[in-house]
Formats: structure tokens, sequence, C-alpha cells
């Protein structure tokens, strides 16, 4: 082997899912055998016990008094949402739409959260009605909801939610620091306190989010602790004590080449020291950390049919019966600045050692209907199935679907 292909990077292993007779198994159930039973291809497949899994190891990595909300942005299919239901402490919600399926899934009101630029005033009567709590993000919303709560007789439970002075180090996306369209501009934020004072509604604390997709310990470790000072500052302004401080997220997977998996422990050590002080300086406060994609993201696969090997001027292309339209994040269409590879494979062909340089294409009308570009699998045919890892997160439900006016896929908890 030559030094530049001992040197190519590789994506980390995608060991999670076992395999078994050569062929990837979901929740126990071999590809094929699923696939059959679902009746179609392409679709979404998540597993239970690999969500149970995940949230079992941050419970033992992260302190016990600190509680866990799964943000259902990631994947707000109702099947998963109402198992992670039954193993997270709180759901955090973007929509009137997400707050439905929140409630129908069984999660308690009271821990549940409500963030977004645009909150509409029927979400926010939604809202005030379920009584949960609603993170403000402009002074437009404490006069929305000072109302809404006259109208209906019941106080609305609100938290800030502060565009910090910082951001998060090498995240994917980048959600407080700079000028934002998310929450409560650092500074401005002991003027809207004394408003939420005046107009009587009831303040619960804070909510900060610096970014996501960070695959850097340390970086998430600086945000956190920059987080809880600047609560504690502003703390200071508060109509009333501190009860609900939620740090954020940011905890990544790893997608490209290259790319390794988030050292918990240091995470997990820094928020131990954060709720020490916590008890001392903000005494009344719950800790939470909102975490969406590290929960669900590695749970789920992407199921897409081989159709048809072509042969153009040397190069194989796989065109399956799936795409872009399923799985724009894959396509490298959804914040890729420079298309990179998901993890796949050939999921009915996964101990093959027959392999082959090939580009994974969808059946759109479009050169951006690309999964896979040049990477090395295993020698697939007409009827195989690709497999695309780390589709758990932003797949389904952040993709066109309508898209060219080809099949919807299917989704299911396994």
């Amino acid at each position: 082997m030559s030094q530049a292909a001992r040197s190519t990077p590789r994506h980390a292993a995608m060991s999670q899912f076992a395999v078994s007779n050569g062929e990837l198994l979901v929740g126990g159930t071999p590809l094929c055998r699923l696939a059959a039973r679902l009746g179609q291809t392409p679709f979404y497949a998540y597993d239970r016990q690999l969500l149970n899994r995940r949230v079992g190891e941050l419970r033992a990595a992260l302190p016990a008094s600190l509680k866990l909300h799964y943000a259902m942005k990631a994947n707000p299919m109702p099947a998963l949402v109402c198992h992670m239901a039954g193993l997270v402490d709180g759901i955090d919600v973007a929509s009137g739409g997400e707050l439905k399926v929140a409630l129908d899934a069984g999660a308690d009101a009271r821990e549940v959260s409500f963030a977004g630029p645009g909150k509409q005033r029927a979400e926010l009567r939604q809202a005030v009605a379920a009584g949960i709590l609603i993170n403000i993000e402009s002074f437009r919303e404490v006069t929305e909801l000072a109302t809404i709560s006259e109208q209906m007789g019941s106080t609305a439970r609100v938290a800030v939610r502060v565009n910090p002075d910082f951001e998060l180090k090498s995240s994917g996306m980048k959600m407080g620091g700079g000028a934002k369209q998310f929450g409560v501009d650092a500074e401005q934020v002991p003027e809207l306190l004394a408003e939420i004072g005046r107009s009587g509604l009831a303040f619960e604390g804070f909510h900060l989010f610096a970014g996501s997709q960070n695959l850097k310990a340390e970086a998430i470790v600086e945000a956190q602790s920059k987080s809880f000072e600047l609560a504690c500052r502003l703390a200071q302004s508060a109509p009333s004590p501190v009860r609900f401080l939620n740090l954020g997220g940011g905890f990544g997977i790893p997608y490209f080449p290259g790319e390794q998996a988030l050292d918990l422990a240091p995470i997990g050590a820094n928020l131990a020291a954060i709720a020490d002080q916590a008890a001392r300086e903000l005494p009344a406060a719950e800790l939470v950390v909102e975490l969406g994609r590290y929960l669900v993201g590695e749970a789920g696969i992407y199921v897409t049919r081989v159709v048809d090997r072509k042969l153009s001027r040397g190069h194989t292309f796989l065109v399956t019966d799936g795409g872009l339209h399923h799985h724009l994040s894959a396509s490298g269409n959804f914040g890729q600045v420079i298309r990179k590879n998901y993890p796949v494979a050939i999921g009915n062909r996964m101990a093959s050692s027959e392999r082959e340089t090939v580009s994974v294409v969808g059946p759109l009308c479009t050169p951006l209907d690309l999964l896979a570009d040049r990477m090395e699998l295993a020698s697939a045919e007409a009827g195989d199935l690709v497999v695309i890892f780390q589709s758990g997160a932003y797949g389904f439900s952040a993709s066109p679907q309508a898209f060219l006016g080809h099949p919807a896929c299917l989704e299911v908890l396994v």
C-alpha cells in the first residue's frame, strides 16, 4: 500500500449495528427481511436499543443532577418521540406542530420548552394553554405573552434565550455570538428581564445554545463554562431566582472521513464542576443539557435499493430508488460547503470481499442527486440495498420529499 493510501482519512467505524450472515441487522432484524416487512424501499429505520444505549452512556458520563432534554427537531417521528419521552427528562420543541407531537407522546408539559425566533401568536397561545416553558427570543414575545396570559387567565412560564457574546468554536452551525436571529443579545437581556418583571410573566431562567455538531470536547467545555458564567451575571438582573438553566448542547457525531467520536469524559467532569458551583451560586436552578443529533443520529440508517448499474466512460454508477429528496443532508445540500460522503455500505453484502469504486446516485433529474461520490463499496447489483449510516437526525423531515414528484419514503422504529 502506498503512503498516500495509508494516509487517506477513513470514516469512523460504523459498528453500532450488528451483522449476521453478511447482512446488517436493525433491531435484531435482517435488513432484507425488514425491507420485505415494510413492503417498499426507500425507508429510514431507527433502532430502539441504540437509542437506549446512547441515553445510558450519557447518564453514566454526566452528573446525576443534570437533566437531559431531547431536541425533537433532530427527528420528530412520532413513534421515536414517544420512545424518547420515556428515556429523557424533557423535550424541546421548535413549533406548535412539534409541541402537539411531544404532548401526544406523553411528555410532561412541565418539562417541555419551546424555542424559535419567529413564534406565531397562535403558537404562543398553544404554549401558554399547555403550561410549557417558553424561551423568549424578542421583546415582541414579552408583549404578546402578557396579552395572552391576561386573556387566558393563565400566566406564561418563560425563560430568556440568550445570544451570548461568544461562539462555540469548531461547531458545524454557530447559533450564538455575533449578530444572530436566535435569542436576545446578552447586553440587552437586563432590559428584557425588567420588562418581563413589569409584565408579570413567570420568569424561570435562561437558555443558551452557542452552536451544534461539535466533535471537540474542549470547545464544548469552554462554551458551557462561559454560558454558566454569563447566566450567573444575568441572574443579578432577574425578577426572581433562576430555577431553570439550559446550557445547550452541541455534541456532534462523526459523519465524514477523518472524524472521530466525541470524548464525553471531559465534558462530564466539567458539568459536574458546574453543577457544584450552581448549587452555591444558583441554588434553586435545575441544570439542563439539550441534545438532538447526538441522541438519535447514530441510531438511524437510510436504505435505498439499487435499480440499475451504469458504466459511463469507465466509471460505474449505482442508480437507486431514493435520493436527495429523501436524504438532503447526505447529498451535501443541507449545509455542506464542500461535499463529503456520509458512511455508506451495501447492507446485504457486508462480508463481501469483492470491492469496487462507484458513485451512488438517485433517480432525480439533477446532478445534485448524489448519495456517494467515488466510494469503495462491496460490488453491488440491481436489487441490492444501499445503507447510509448516521441518518437518524435531520433526514426524513429535513428533505424535500415532494421534489420532482417521486414517491415518499417510509420511517420505522425497530
